[in-house]
């Protein structure tokens, strides 16, 4: 039964299929970027998701989206035109993990300490 495991004992967390998923999603803003871009509509602005996120400085959000963009999590379109225009959406992969926020969500409801 040990081998069915997600992360066997004596293996390091971080060469598991377990610490890769955590990998994806690690960071304090990632899932809530991917929240709002499900939730939300299928397509945001960088001011949009700002606005959404209140506490997030430009620059941890621009760092947070180039992360989810290197992961495949999410898709960056840019528009050649003046003023800039750039728009981002989950990719396939992202609303893969979908599910996963989701179960978060229905256990935080189930569980909360109130």
């Amino acid at each position: 039964m040990a081998e069915n495991r997600c992360a066997p004992t004596n293996t390091q967390l971080e060469d598991t299929h377990f610490g890769y998923t955590l990998s994806l999603l690690n960071g304090k803003y990632k899932m809530i970027v991917m929240y709002w871009l499900s939730e939300n509509k299928p397509v945001m602005r960088f001011n949009e998701l700002k606005r959404c996120i209140g506490t997030i400085s430009f620059k941890t959000l621009s760092n947070t989206l180039k992360e989810l963009e290197r992961d495949q999590l999410v898709i960056r379109k840019e528009y050649p035109q003046i003023p800039p225009k750039v728009e981002y959406s989950l990719s396939a992969r992202g609303v893969s993990l979908i599910p996963i926020l989701d179960l978060m969500c229905q256990w935080g409801s189930e569980n909360k300490i109130e």
